[in-house]
Parts: C-alpha cells; sequence; structure tokens
C-alpha cells in the first residue's frame, strides 16, 4: 500500500493504493480505469483535455465496474479484451480545504483500476474523448504520462507481474 500527496487543482489531496481482492463499496467508486496490454505493450490514449493516460471514466446508472472499464477502453482506445481486477486508489479530501458539499466528488472516493489483455485493436475512429492511442513499451511510460507517480507505477508493476 502506497500513499502520496497529489495536487488537486489549488489543493492537495491524499491518495493511497489498495491492491485488495474485493471492490470498495458501489457508492465509493468515482472511476474506472484499464491497464491494458497487447503483446507486451501498453496501452495510452491522449485524451482532449488531459494528454497522455489510461482509458478510464465513470460508472453509468446500472452499469459494474467491469462493464464500465470495457465500455471506456473501447470509447477511448478502441480495443476489448479480457479484463483482471487489480485494486483501487482511495482519493481522500479531508486534508483539503477547498472541497465542499458541493463538489461532485464524495470526500473520500476510489478509482478502480483492472488489467486488460487486449484481444482484439478495432479501428480507431477518435469519435469519443480521445484523440489518438499508443502502444509503448512500459518502461516508456513516463515519457507521456505528465502526472506519473509512485501510486500509479505500483498498479503498473503489479499489472505487468501477471502478464
Amino acid at each position: 500500500m502506497t500513499t502520496k500527496y497529489v495536487n488537486w487543482g489549488t489543493a492537495k489531496v491524499k491518495l493511497t493504493w489498495n491492491p485488495v481482492p474485493q471492490l470498495p463499496p458501489r457508492e465509493l467508486i468515482t472511476s474506472v480505469h484499464a491497464i491494458s496490454f497487447k503483446d507486451g505493450k501498453l496501452l495510452l490514449v491522449k485524451l482532449h483535455d488531459r494528454g497522455w493516460d489510461f482509458p478510464g471514466g465513470h460508472i453509468e446508472l446500472n452499469e459494474s465496474p467491469e462493464e464500465c472499464m470495457k465500455r471506456e477502453a473501447y470509447e477511448e482506445g478502441y480495443v476489448t479484451g479480457r479484463c483482471y481486477y487489480l485494486g483501487y486508489i482511495v482519493v481522500d479530501h479531508s486534508e483539503n480545504p477547498n472541497w465542499n458539499e458541493t463538489s461532485p466528488y464524495p470526500i473520500v472516493g476510489c478509482q478502480v483500476f483492472y488489467r486488460m489483455d487486449i484481444d482484439e485493436l478495432h479501428e480507431f475512429l477518435a469519435m469519443f474523448e480521445s484523440q489518438e492511442r499508443l502502444l509503448i513499451d512500459p518502461n516508456d511510460v513516463k515519457k507521456y504520462y505528465g502526472q506519473w507517480n509512485e501510486l500509479y507505477q505500483e498498479i503498473l508493476d503489479l499489472a505487468l507481474s501477471q502478464l
């Protein structure tokens, strides 16, 4: 388990990686993300507002976290495959003086992570929020991912260890 403070807007937020076998309570899940691989290469998508990132997003009504991850991987990366739950990051705003009851996120929420083994690369149409996709050597991720930190490295290492 790794904990790190990061800049979240103009405040610091506490992030803690939990590689545990069970999902957090559904009401605490704020987003779901896919660490995806094809032939040992890591998938990154270039998002309109955030730059290079992993496919991921918010759960829709009556959607499971796994269904969300598969949908987001397809919408952003145009990939399909088998997925395996890895764990989640606890996003804790308790020490964030800017957080208030009108925030779109709970004071403590969770970002769930899965590993996806890509079976098929579909034609990339850039119809949703991504501009392009890349398959890279996982060791090169820091060259692309602007907010890379030790939490993401721990998640990536876990995903790689299961290939």
